[in-house]
């Protein structure tokens, strides 16, 4: 247990959660769910079967490091990595793994997302342990698996092999970003993929090989800091250095490149959260298949929608059908279901209109 660490990535701003997902507060602080805790910290205790608290890390945006000393008081300020500037996941990932490296040499390091839902979690952790078992005794680099329920066209597929290499880690034959609805549904009936949910495992000895192998720049870059990992050094190198790496995925960046990737099929009941709809998916719904969060509603010839505010405030709703109402604050969102990926491009055309006071 005390070779196992966590890594938290809660550096995002949930833009496409706008406007309850803000810059100065994002989703990964909310409690979306209405389950009396925000994402990260579900995220935080969801680990804490798998090792103590002061082996789970945060990495976040510097701006953030309140909001997540708030959320985890657990931690020290150690575990809380701070970037200072956001360079995707690639350089999140090599960051965290030279400073446990440097802690501890034979680390096993867990990568997780702040802001999934995941709601067999018995499931998930038995998932995590056979990965952390396959990759403590070999130069593997593992990643979770869902098993797809539908043909999703938001998310990335990863093909894996049969038989399995070992109980059931599979090796990877390919990864497929987003594909067509044509595409996913003949992935869905092959059998034979898997989403690919952004959850890896490996030895930080493994994954910084790969770092060195097929993202050199990120490497060199950092690796001119291991002498100042964990150190009272170390914020000031990041801060100096962290902004002239690649801004890449960890994806991109290593495990479509490398060759001893592999994955683990998992049914773990889980969310990327990544949409309104998605949240809409989840919640209960009345008669008229209306799901509401947080606020006070009076509902009239309303069907389909997806209702968000503050519990102070009641909202009253005529004669829609398939929207997204959202009340929060200064801005008040009225927005068709069926087009929420033209959120991003509203948030865009506020920031060249001069209001970016209300992203």
């Amino acid at each position: 247990m005390n070779n196992t660490y966590v890594t938290i990535m809660a550096g995002g701003v949930g833009s496409r959660f706008w406007p309850a997902s803000r810059t100065s507060k994002p989703k990964q602080f909310l409690d979306m769910l209405g389950m009396g805790k925000s994402l990260l910290r579900l995220t935080f205790e969801r680990f804490l079967p798998l090792c103590p608290a002061e082996n789970i890390y945060v990495v976040t945006n510097a701006q953030y490091r309140a909001l997540v000393k708030e959320h985890l008081p657990e931690l020290s300020e150690q575990q809380i990595l701070c970037e200072p500037s956001r360079n995707n996941t690639a350089p999140c990932v090599a960051y965290a793994a030279f400073k446990l490296h440097q802690l501890n040499p034979d680390a096993s390091m867990i990568v997780a997302p702040a802001d999934h839902l995941i709601t067999k979690e018995e499931a998930f952790l038995s998932r995590i342990r056979m990965a952390l078992d396959f990759a403590d005794g070999k130069n593997a680099l593992l990643t979770l698996g869902i098993q797809p329920n539908k043909p999703h066209t938001g998310y990335g597929y990863i093909q894996f092999r049969s038989p399995a290499t070992e109980g059931d880690v599979h090796e990877v034959a390919a990864f497929t970003e987003k594909p067509n609805k044509e595409k996913a549904q003949a992935f869905l009936d092959s059998g034979n993929y898997l989403w690919n949910a952004g959850i890896f495992i490996w030895k930080t000895r493994s994954v910084l090989q790969a770092f060195q192998d097929y993202a050199k720049e990120i490497y060199d870059i950092l690796e001119e800091g291991k002498s100042v990992y964990n150190s009272s050094e170390e914020q000031a190198f990041i801060n100096q250095a962290y902004p002239s790496t690649p801004r890449i995925s960890i994806d991109y960046a290593i495990m479509e490149k490398a060759d001893n990737v592999y994955t683990i099929p998992a049914d773990i009941g889980w969310s990327d959260l990544g949409t309104w709809d998605s949240i809409y998916q989840l919640l209960q719904k009345d008669q008229q298949q209306n799901a509401v969060s947080g606020v006070s509603c009076h509902l009239l010839d309303a069907k389909d929608n997806m209702i968000h505010g503050a519990k102070d405030k009641l909202v009253v709703v005529k004669g829609i059908k398939d929207f997204i109402v959202v009340d929060d604050e200064d801005v008040l969102l009225i927005y068709p279901k069926s087009d929420e990926q033209g959120i991003k491009q509203v948030i865009n055309a506020l920031k060249e209109n001069g209001k970016e006071h209300y992203l």
